[in-house]
């Protein structure tokens, strides 16, 4: 009885308590052949054993997820070839790719996963990697209808919870303090250059959402013009690839799949953010043409709008991700909608097109209600948008001296930016909802 109970206190995975039992029974029965201290090494051993679910559920996806509280994911994956469970290390030993979202491949016979991000492959039985590489390899068994992994982490089916800790937090807060002192707080074009200065992307939708609430509430003036960083702060762990080299996002069916798509559209809606705040700042001593009056407040309050309601987006789709087993910055990201619009940094009026990204409607027959909600409220957002870029494009055009016509100057700039006419397919009822008139589209 006594070892049973000091045996019991090794106990740290409740999920697997039954099969520890039924060890320590077996070790009793055995006629106490091997050393108390033997003995308990097996049972603390026995403790290493992690239960993943019933064989039924997890027969059902070829990658499952399981999440270690000191970083050593683990992804189970069920090979219907061999009807058998094999266990890896979750996290690509070439660059962090989340082999959960690779696909099983045949190399000669052997069975391998295939990492979503530079297509490295690892052996499903060793681990083993035909460009020289390795990932560990736990080992999985079945007992009661139920699969075992073998690990000496805390595992969990959802990412633990850790603190966000924006990157500038360790800066000292006097230091902080003096220098926004030093600097004109009190407008909003510095708080615009501010963010695109930052870095972290949570701390980044925060400050939005706090300088919008500020200049709602009458607490900011315009201010002095200050100069925008050539191209915003990115948290330093983000891969940035060029356009094209990201991960094929597909038709959003399968999860992973889901999980690029949200993945893509929340890097837009980042990048989105940082383009109102750039508005703002680069343009806040801009004219319109042959004019000295200055932009209304009108134009300001529409982008600083815009700006929240970006980050508002951000936000619904980082969740989202995080969900569904994933977050924002597990996938490689690109910059084409920024270097869109570093082609047009001199030209308030070109500001003004289009440049929303066409994604949204690839979620539109998916089977995640859950992501669709969101994207039906991001999609009825981004119209107004448009609207209010039309609104300004008008707005320049006819206080300029003399006024210019908005059509024929619409289709100069398409094609003096982006060397050719826009391209359909158009989502000709939302344009139309945005004030863009079948004039404007067609090129």
């Amino acid at each position: 009885m006594r070892f049973i109970i000091i045996a019991s206190r090794l106990f740290n995975n409740t999920n697997s308590f039954a099969f520890k039992v039924k060890q320590i029974h077996k070790i009793m029965n055995s006629g106490y052949e091997k050393d108390l201290v033997t003995a308990l090494r097996d049972v603390v051993n026995g403790t290493n054993w992690y239960c993943a679910g019933p064989v039924s559920k997890l027969k059902k996806y070829t990658c499952n997820r399981f999440y270690a509280d000191d970083g050593e994911d683990i992804v189970l994956i069920y090979s219907k070839r061999n009807d058998k469970f094999y266990a890896l290390g979750a996290v690509c030993s070439h660059e962090g790719g989340p082999l959960e979202q690779g696909d099983i491949e045949d190399f000669d016979g052997r069975e391998k996963i295939v990492c979503p991000w530079h297509s490295y492959d690892f052996d499903l039985e060793t681990g083993d990697s035909s460009y020289g590489l390795k990932q560990d390899v736990y080992e999985v068994c079945i007992r009661e209808d139920q699969v075992y992994i073998y690990t000496a982490s805390e595992m969990s089916t959802k990412p633990f919870k850790k603190p966000i800790i924006p990157k500038d937090t360790a800066k000292n807060t006097d230091d902080k303090a003096v220098e926004e002192k030093n600097e004109d707080t009190g407008s909003l074009t510095y708080w615009a250059s501010k963010i695109l200065n930052t870095a972290c992307p949570q701390q980044k939708v925060e400050l939005t959402h706090k300088v919008g609430e500020m200049w709602r509430n009458g607490d900011l003036t315009v201010g002095v013009h200050h100069h925008p960083p050539d191209q915003p702060a990115r948290d330093k762990d983000l891969t940035v690839v060029k356009p094209g080299k990201e991960r094929k996002r597909g038709k959003g069916i399968s999860l992973a799949s889901r999980i690029s798509n949200l993945h893509s559209m929340a890097n837009i809606e980042q990048w989105a953010i940082d383009l109102s705040w750039d508005i703002i700042a680069r343009f806040s001593s801009a004219t319109p043409e042959g004019s000295d009056e200055a932009l209304p407040r009108g134009f300001y309050d529409d982008f600083v709008q815009v700006a929240c309601e970006e980050a508002k987006h951000y936000k619904l789709l980082s969740d989202r991700l995080q969900d569904l087993g994933s977050h924002f910055g597990a996938l490689p990201v690109h910059g084409a909608l920024w270097d869109s619009a570093t082609k047009t940094s001199d030209s308030l009026l070109a500001r003004g097109l289009d440049v929303q990204p066409k994604t949204l409607e690839k979620f539109a027959k998916n089977n995640d209600p859950e992501s669709a909600a969101i994207l039906e409220i991001i999609f009825r957002e981004e119209i107004t948008h448009v609207a209010a870029g039309l609104r300004w494009f008008t707005w320049v055009c006819n206080h300029s001296n003399p006024p210019m016509d908005c059509i024929p100057t619409f289709h100069k700039l398409v094609q003096q930016y982006y060397g050719s006419y826009l391209k359909p397919p158009f989502n000709t009822e939302s344009r139309s909802m945005a004030g863009m008139t079948e004039e404007v589209r067609e090129t």
